[in-house]
């Protein structure tokens, strides 16, 4: 079957098709078309490999690159029987890293203190609470992720970037999933390394991580799910964060299993636990848990490889019947440790982690549009 493609956008992305012949895979080089001329592509795909009638979308290498149609809305998926034997379809725009963001989705981010107590610290922290886009005009209730880190996951002005978070939750909310509240507790500056290593004090002298942990699980948690219309239970909570935030992290969800059913882990400090050495709470039954595991070719030589051992760590701990994991791994051969690839990441994750999301984008329908004159 031959699938042509029109598309006068021009730039030097490679273009994909991908769909329900190759499991959704957006950056699949066996399906990488072939540019005719500045506006025309083609591939020519074995009629074996296609079921009776094909869905199919067209990248530029990346969800975060899909087409869209000319008002930068999502399209549905495309669908043709392969006894046709020939398709010509036209892309009138494409998404770039995730672009173009619209306002009207974006999330509200509101402080919920300046000074947020911490007793087990004996400190004060700002955090604050990201609410889906129509949360104060709804009665829903929602899955709460709290995230390290505050000061790089949104608002302009970060030294090191941002995630970015507050664009990414409205390109989900636009799919129909940012149903999500993010709680985003700051770092404490100079106490930052002290709060997220667990008990090591050849690296942090007088490591507080037992204590931090503590406080988001017995103290900043009731008081979200106090004020806030949360899914109090553990399978609408999760924990996540990036580099020594991703390390935390994991710590809070294998000691805190009966409260956390999701880890967002980017870019793990694992070198901290060479050994892996985490401390596992011994249930009778063992709960199951999703970890989203993300890493970067770019890292050092060591991040993608602690990576791999620490999945194979997973899997003895599963043997021995201690927690039950789902996990997912993705690395990025690009990568390099900062915000700008956990940026491109967080979607990805909230989808598999929330969603339940196999690569297979969901059918959106079609958005009325007023054509202005």
């Amino acid at each position: 079957m031959r699938f042509e493609l029109y598309t006068d956008e021009k730039d030097d992305r490679p273009v994909f098709i991908t769909g329900n012949f190759n499991n959704w895979n957006p950056k699949d080089y066996t399906y990488q078309l072939t540019q005719a001329d500045s506006c025309n592509y083609f591939i020519e795909i074995d009629n074996q490999i296609l079921p009776e009638e094909v869905e199919y979308k067209f990248t530029k290498g990346g969800w975060e690159n899909v087409e869209l149609d000319k008002y930068g809305n999502i399209t549905p998926n495309r669908k043709a029987k392969k006894s046709i034997e020939k398709t010509s379809d036209t892309v009138e725009k494409w998404r770039l890293n995730w672009g173009p963001f619209k306002k009207e989705f974006f999330p509200v981010a509101e402080v919920i203190s300046e000074k947020f107590y911490i007793p087990q610290l004996d400190r004060y922290r700002k955090v604050w609470a990201v609410l889906p886009y129509d949360y104060h005009t709804s009665d829903k209730h929602y899955p709460v992720l709290y995230l390290q880190d505050a000061q790089n996951l949104f608002n302009e002005g970060s030294g090191f970037g941002n995630w970015e978070i507050d664009k990414k939750l409205s390109i989900l909310a636009e799919y129909g999933r940012g149903d999500v509240i993010v709680i985003a507790i700051e770092h404490g500056s100079e106490d930052r390394i002290k709060e997220y290593i667990f008990d090591n004090d050849n690296i942090a002298n007088g490591s507080e991580g037992k204590k931090y942990i503590r406080f988001i699980t017995d103290t900043l948690k009731p008081f979200v799910d106090e004020n806030y219309r949360t899914k109090k239970d553990r399978d609408n909570t999760g924990i996540g964060g990036s580099s020594l935030g991703a390390l935390i992290s994991i710590y809070s969800g294998f000691l805190y299993p009966e409260v956390y059913s999701k880890l967002l882990i980017f870019s793990p400090s694992l070198w901290v636990e060479p050994n892996n050495n985490f401390p596992m709470m011994n249930f009778r039954v063992p709960f199951k848990t999703k970890i989203y595991l993300y890493g970067g070719g770019q890292e050092g030589s060591k991040m993608v490889k602690r990576i791999h051992i620490f999945e194979e760590y997973l899997k003895r701990w599963e043997k021995k019947n201690l927690f039950d994991f789902e996990f997912r791994t993705n690395i990025n051969p690009e990568g390099t440790h900062n915000e700008f690839y956990w940026s491109q990441e967080f979607p990805r994750a909230i989808e598999w982690l929330f969603y339940n999301n196999t690569e297979n984008p969901v059918e959106v329908k079609p958005q009325q549009q007023s054509i202005k004159n």
